[in-house]
């Protein structure tokens, strides 16, 4: 089997919190750069609402045969220029140029599960 890989797997399931405690779950597609997920969504999106309130968050790779579980705290970030390289390079994507998804989230992994 596999290994899980962060710079390989396409995507991660993002589980966030909603003001009411009801959790989130979502799929997105991701990139790590030095220790810390980045994840892009649009600025009104449930997610992007949820971690605005509370940054706690949890990621999960697809894989649930080889579970790859992190949880850390997300914020708000401009991408930096190696994180808009990571995210053409594995999607072929330019977040920067992308009208929709324009807000990007940092996660500081504080414990991997």
């Amino acid at each position: 089997m596999a290994k899980p890989d962060p710079q390989k797997d396409r995507n991660v399931w993002v589980a966030s919190v909603r003001p009411d405690g009801r959790p989130h779950l979502v799929p997105v597609w991701f990139v790590v750069a030095d220790g810390k997920w980045y994840i892009t969504t649009a600025p009104g999106s449930v997610k992007a609402r949820n971690l605005q309130a509370s940054a706690k968050i949890a990621l999960a790779l697809e894989n649930g045969d080889n579970p790859y579980v992190v949880e850390g705290e997300a914020q708000a970030v401009k991408p930096s220029k190696e994180v808009v390289r990571l995210f053409k390079e594995k999607y072929d994507w330019n977040i920067e140029t992308d009208a929709y998804y324009t807000q990007t989230f940092e996660v500081v992994v504080r414990k991997k599960v």
